[in-house]
């Protein structure tokens, strides 16, 4: 596994049940809202600094994912694809990357099309029992919890960079940007 994530230039997320819980949540009026853990959040951008790409691709349509991607400075948004191997090949023809150096952690079935071809594939806890099992990786976390966190620190340390992102960030000589 180590050897896989030391490849990986580019991490591919799906939104609902990986950057969120899943739930949807609506008032009265119709509006929604979605719920997104920080500390998946503080490793994207710090990640970011490291050189490590992010992107989205995902079914559903949100104006809130807009925000929150451009809150994390994540460059690849795909929104209202339900077919998102199309997009992922793509994205890596854009970016010329090959399969192997591309990560992607997803939770349902709309998801195993892009984890069979990339080079390293992860899930949350809660994901659904064909993506677990055709996963590389299963985080301790659930989706919306830290999962997309855990999955990034396993990146950046097979790279050799987490501990000095971590002494550079807490000794003052790295900050973040603000959202």
């Amino acid at each position: 596994m180590h050897e896989k994530l030391r490849r990986i230039k580019l991490l591919l997320m799906d939104v609902d049940g990986v950057l969120t819980d899943g739930r949807f949540y609506y008032t009265d009026d119709g509006r929604e809202f979605k719920a997104f853990d920080v500390k998946d959040g503080f490793a994207i951008r710090l990640a970011g600094l490291a050189g490590l790409k992010f992107g989205i691709i995902t079914g559903k349509m949100s104006t809130i994912v807009e925000r929150r991607a451009e809150e994390l400075r994540i460059g690849e948004v795909h929104q209202g694809y339900f077919n998102k191997l199309d997009v992922y090949r793509d994205i890596i023809d854009r970016l010329k990357l090959f399969d192997t150096e591309v990560a992607y952690i997803g939770d349902d079935l709309f998801d195993l099309g892009v984890m069979k071809k990339v080079g390293f594939s992860a899930c949350p806890a809660d994901a659904v029992d064909e993506v677990r099992e055709s996963a590389d990786y299963i985080a301790s976390r659930e989706g919306g919890r830290g999962a997309v966190r855990e999955v990034i620190e396993m990146i950046l340390k097979a790279h050799g960079k987490w501990d000095s992102l971590v002494n550079d960030f807490l000794s003052g000589r790295m900050k973040l940007p603000a959202q």
